[in-house]
Order: structure tokens, then sequence, then C-alpha cells
């Protein structure tokens, strides 16, 4: 008898992170364990097309669209002849990142298809993808966050007003894309309008000076997992490496340090913030929560990325293999996650 999980795997996407999900997915596909899964493997093209593809690739694609009827569950797949074919699943896999992946909108069409999917639900989604909500929520809890403004499309914001250097972001966009940091009141206007590209609603922060500090966590409520700590360093800017040519071979700026170089005192604190941090945003499933540990033995938040990239040069399997869980054990713990968290 065939015992094996029928795994959706989502892939690709219409947003600016399509080729990074893209190497996720084929990434994912190195590591799954093809005793226990059968791979569907369901790829959105950039122009938002939804396809049935043989692998984590755009090759020999139909097309197909999720159902999100519970009476006809499953995979819609259109034949040559006009009729649909319906293809079940089990349990759906999300590779997707940024803007319609990370933000609550494949997650609110999973919810109504009555499909059990990997990671965090419609709320924590979108709260997280929106980093000024983000702030509000763990500010709330206690937790230090940097001193920010946010303005929407045609605000005027008073570049005098500000206490240089701030970092101007979109505030619902992921990998540091339309992300400027700005030293000085003439530079303001260029850094919005390059934020505006992405988002409508702009986020304004200010520098805060500290070791930028990663941590991946796997699990959900009270029983949480992580991954060894890891440090960015900087030669220069700010961690971009999801917007350079070859990030395969490294960063032109950044490089990664697992484990982090830091006191044990001061990771236990960054470990207990992130937990903290990933409760209070209502986290399940898995997340990567990025600190700034200051010189004065404080953390703050920096972001919350609810679908961490999975590529060979990203840093939450990085970390999570320092800590010995392969991305083939991440998969299978999600995946479980999933299967028990179902009845949400």
């Amino acid at each position: 008898m065939d015992m094996k999980l029928k795994l959706g795997i989502l892939f690709g996407g219409a947003g600016e992170e399509h080729p990074v999900s893209v190497k996720s997915a084929q990434e994912v596909a190195k590591h799954l364990d093809l005793a226990k899964y059968e791979p569907v493997w369901i790829g959105i093209t950039e122009s938002g097309a939804w396809r049935l593809c043989d692998g984590p690739n755009f090759d020999a694609a139909r097309p197909a669209v999720l159902s999100p009827d519970r009476s006809t569950p499953g995979l819609l797949v259109l034949l040559a002849d006009g009729r649909y074919l319906t293809v079940s699943l089990d349990v759906v896999l999300p590779v997707l990142h940024g803007k319609t992946g990370e933000d609550g909108s494949i997650q609110g069409l999973l919810e109504l298809s009555g499909l059990p999917y990997v990671g965090c639900d419609i709320q924590s989604s979108a709260v997280c993808m929106d980093k000024s909500l983000a702030y509000t929520v763990v500010r709330s809890a206690g937790i230090a966050t940097p001193t920010f403004w946010t303005g929407t499309a045609d605000e005027d914001i008073d570049p005098f007003q500000l206490p240089y250097p701030v970092f101007v972001k979109p505030a619902r966009s992921g990998s540091s894309f339309g992300v400027s940091k700005v030293t000085r009141p003439a530079e303001l206007a260029d850094a919005l309008e390059t934020a505006r590209r992405y988002d409508a609603k702009v986020l304004i922060e200010e520098g805060v000076v500290g070791s930028e500090i990663g941590c991946a966590i796997l699990g959900n409520d009270g029983d949480l997992v992580t991954g060894e700590l890891d440090h960015i360093t900087l030669t220069h800017g700010f961690f971009r490496i999801h917007q350079e040519d070859t990030p395969e071979s490294g960063s032109e700026n950044s490089a990664p340090v697992v484990p982090a170089q830091i006191p044990e005192d001061a990771r236990k604190l960054v470990q207990e913030t992130a937990m903290a941090i990933y409760r209070a945003l209502g986290c399940r499933g898995l997340a990567r929560v990025d600190m700034f540990l200051k010189e004065d033995g404080t953390v703050v938040l920096n972001e919350v990325n609810t679908l961490p990239g999975l590529t060979s040069y990203s840093r939450y399997p990085r970390m999570m293999a320092a800590a010995g869980l392969s991305l083939g054990d991440v998969v299978d713990r999600v995946v479980a996650l999933a299967m028990e968290g179902s009845s949400r």
C-alpha cells in the first residue's frame, strides 16, 4: 500500500522574488525524501499563470489552478480537449517569497481550499509582511524595534525632520528590494521614489547601530526549535544578497558567520527574544527572525521572514544545518506540523 503524502509544492510567483523562489524549490527538490512524498510541482509564472510542472522548473508545464471549492479539492489541470483532470493533494508547501507568497494571499486561497499548508496563517503572514504593523505588535509585547515613520504614496515627508542615517524601505516587500540607506536630507526624495516602485506605503527607520543577528525558528506555539544564530558581517552598505548576479558564489559586501561569534549570554538573549517575537506575531511552522544586537547588549527587531529563502546560499537552512537539521529534516518537520495543525 502506497502511503506517500501527495505534497503540492508551490514555487515561482508574479513578484520580484520569483527567481529566488525557483532556486529555493530546486534546493527543496534535492533534499526531498521520495520514499515519503509524491511531489506535485505547481509553478506560478512571472505573469501570474499557474502551471503543473514536472519539477521545479517550467518545462513541459500544463495549465492548472488550485480549486478553492472544498467539494472539488486539489489541483484542476486543463487537458487538451478542454476537460479538467483533478489531482488530489494531502498538504501544500508554498515555497514562495515576498508579495502574494508571504503576505497572506496564498494562505487565504489555501484556507478556502481546505488544504493543510506549511507555515504561518493569513493573519501572521500579513502582519509580518508589513514591517510597520509587525513593529507595532512587537512593541506592544515589550520588545524593542527601531524608531520608525510611515508615509503613503502621495505624502510629502520633510527631509529635515529625520535623524540621519535612516533606512527607507517599502513597508511590504522582501529581500531588500527597494531599500536605501539615506545619510543626508538631499538623498531622501530619490530613496522614497525607489521604495514606492515596490509599495505605495513607505517605511522610514532610524538606523540602529549593532550587529545583525539572525535566528531560524521551527515549530508551533510553545514547542519551538532554533537553529544556530548567524551574524552578517558587512564591508559596506546593507545585506542584499538576493539582488546580486551570482549569489551562489558569495556576496560583494557581506558574509554570514554561523554560529555567530557572540558571548553565550547574548546568544541566549537573542534566541529568547526571537522566540518571543515569533509567538507575539502568531507565527507557525517556520520563520527567520532578524535582529540587531547592540553594544549595550540589548536586542532590537529588524524583520521577520515567514517563508525565508531555502536556496543553497540562504541563511535559514544554513543555520538549521549548523544545529544538525538538514533541509530534508526541516521539510519533514514543517510538513508534519502542517498536518497536525490542519484542524485550525
